[in-house]
């Protein structure tokens, strides 16, 4: 069983950057073929953030593409969300998933990742 946990959410100010850090344990490349961030404020659907598989490729939401960056670990049990320019829509609670090499579902969607982290809330203040 693949265990996430993030670390690395608070408070920070509008335009303050923040690294928001997921460890992965229990699993292994294959059960963690792709890794990704969400994000959901209250109210508000989960929305996909980023995504970078085995391979190295990554992909980013519209809405923080140009400010924020996905990186896995050298020994790829790691996954770090680096955002810059925070603005108040940034607030939420930010997820950690990961997905294995079978599941054929889009990386934009919740559904190809079998595996949730609990969570680590980001807010930003004006």
């Amino acid at each position: 069983q693949v265990q996430l946990v993030e670390s690395g959410g608070g408070s920070v100010q509008r335009g303050g950057s923040l690294r928001l850090s997921c460890r992965a344990s229990g699993g292994d490349s294959e059960r963690t073929h792709i890794m990704a961030w969400f994000r959901q404020a209250p109210g508000m659907e989960r929305e996909w953030v980023a995504s970078v598989d085995n391979y190295g490729a990554t992909d980013l939401a519209n809405s923080v593409k140009g400010r924020a960056t996905i990186s896995r670990g050298r020994t790829e049990n790691t996954l770090d969300l680096q955002i810059q320019d925070l603005q108040l829509s940034d607030s939420a609670m930010y997820y950690c998933a990961a997905g294995s090499a079978t599941n054929w579902s889009p990386r934009n969607s919740p559904s190809r990742y079998e595996y949730w982290g609990r969570g680590t809330q980001v807010t930003v203040s004006s």
